[in-house]
């Protein structure tokens, strides 16, 4: 497997009714899109209730060679939920059939994740030298369904965050900055530049990719009152992902916000929509609910991945949609291994910030977890969409939807959350 590529390396233990005919389970919830990376989320015209994501997916012979499986899929079931394997041996005359179309426990199924997102595939029975050293080795699942084997990769992306974060902290006051598409270093002067000054510090350039920032994780700055005690200070900004539906789509963000925007109370000729969306209560500035259609909370399910979060006017039009295809692919991207960085922040004697030697490490987060995080109201929409000279021929339309959280509810994500003081130097 490192031969070929894998930096990362899984191992799925077989039941009886794993096997082609009846797919491979890989767990009771969405996990499984953490760890097996996927193109994008499709709705089944058959069964519009299920969704498929289709994977670059090769075998991996003893001998080394990789063939390509093209109908290699997950089928996601949000009615139970579940995730399932498939098609992996369609298209590919040297895959493991004799293994994989039969009925019996004990064999394995190993998954290899490069860093370009290729899962390689290898399986063996139950009774082989390779299936007895495993079981001499006692892996558990560790990662859903997922027993997990240590790659003696050269790179320990953990280990590297770490270190390149306690380096940052070690610094002390550092000067307001940002890097630009280019790797140029540039002065930030507005008032939130936080982010962009540590993402500075640690090389990551503004790129607009829905990808983790830093080496597979990803990195949230946020405010507080206090560098030891992390899950202080205000909200935190989890992803801000474009409306897909509704008003906002269909007849454009000008409109929305003439429908539903207000004037600027202190700036003339300027529109806004703004104001805090939860599921919960009507936002007064807008008069807009944030519902989850086709969401059961009593069974705390996705019955229809048809629809998604909206934002409702008082006729129930849609006014935004946020589909929950186009969440379940960007939240589980983005948010697998996610590091929370406490930020303090002084304008004298000039602009400048520092970040904690206290860090959050969160992993194992699932796309439910947020979905039932927005029904209770923990997870709230806080929009910043405005238009300036409103009555000119040329207004200017400036737009950021974005999904956000306090940071004491940051556990609510994740099913594994590590509160860590950064090693000295």
């Amino acid at each position: 497997m490192r031969a070929a590529g894998a930096t990362q390396l899984y191992l799925k233990r077989l039941a009886e009714n794993d096997n082609s005919k009846n797919q491979v389970y890989l767990g009771p919830d969405f996990s499984a899109l953490n760890v097996l990376p996927t193109g994008e989320l499709i709705g089944d015209p058959e069964k519009p209730t299920r969704l498929k994501a289709p994977m670059q997916f090769s075998w991996l012979s003893p001998e080394g060679s990789l063939a390509l499986a093209p109908g290699a899929q997950l089928i996601l079931y949000p009615q139970y939920p579940e995730v399932r394997f498939s098609g992996f041996l369609k298209g590919c005359s040297t895959a493991p059939s004799s293994l994989l179309t039969v009925r019996q426990a004990g064999r394995l199924l190993f998954f290899g994740v490069t860093a370009a997102g290729h899962v390689l595939g290898f399986a063996t029975s139950h009774d082989s030298g390779l299936a007895r050293e495993l079981e001499g080795m006692g892996l558990q699942p560790s990662v859903g369904v997922f027993a997990q084997i240590e790659l003696e990769v050269h790179t320990d992306d953990r280990s590297l965050l770490i270190s390149e974060l306690s380096r940052i902290a070690d610094l002390g006051w550092i000067r307001s900055k940002r890097l630009n598409s280019k790797g140029e270093l540039l002065q930030c002067s507005a008032p939130n530049c936080g982010g962009y000054t540590l993402e500075a510090e640690l090389g990551i350039r503004p790129n607009g990719i829905s990808d983790p920032d830093f080496h597979g994780w990803e990195i949230k700055q946020h405010a507080v009152t206090n560098l030891q005690r992390p899950s202080s200070g205000g909200p935190i900004t989890l992803m801000t992902p474009e409306p897909t539906g509704g008003i906002y789509v269909d007849m454009g963000v000008r409109e929305f916000i003439r429908r539903y925007g207000y004037p600027d109370r202190s700036v003339t000729d300027r529109m806004n929509f703004g104001g805090i969306h939860n599921a919960l209560k009507i936002c007064t500035a807008t008069n807009l609910a944030l519902t989850l259609e086709g969401y059961d909370p009593a069974r705390q399910k996705i019955t229809d991945f048809s629809k998604g979060i909206s934002l409702l006017d008082q006729h129930g039009e849609s006014a935004a949609t946020w589909h929950y295809k186009d969440l379940l692919s960007h939240w589980t991207r983005k948010h697998a291994k996610a590091a929370y960085i406490p930020s303090l922040h002084r304008k004298a004697p000039e602009n400048e910030y520092q970040y904690g030697k206290r860090v959050r490490l969160a992993e194992g987060t699932e796309f439910l977890l947020f979905v039932k995080a927005v029904a209770s109201g923990a997870v709230y929409y806080d929009p910043g969409i405005k238009i300036v000279g409103v009555s000119t021929q040329k207004p200017e339309l400036k737009k950021r939807s974005q999904f956000r959280i306090k940071s004491a509810n940051i556990p609510l994500l994740y099913k594994s959350l590590g509160e860590f003081d950064l090693p000295a130097r």
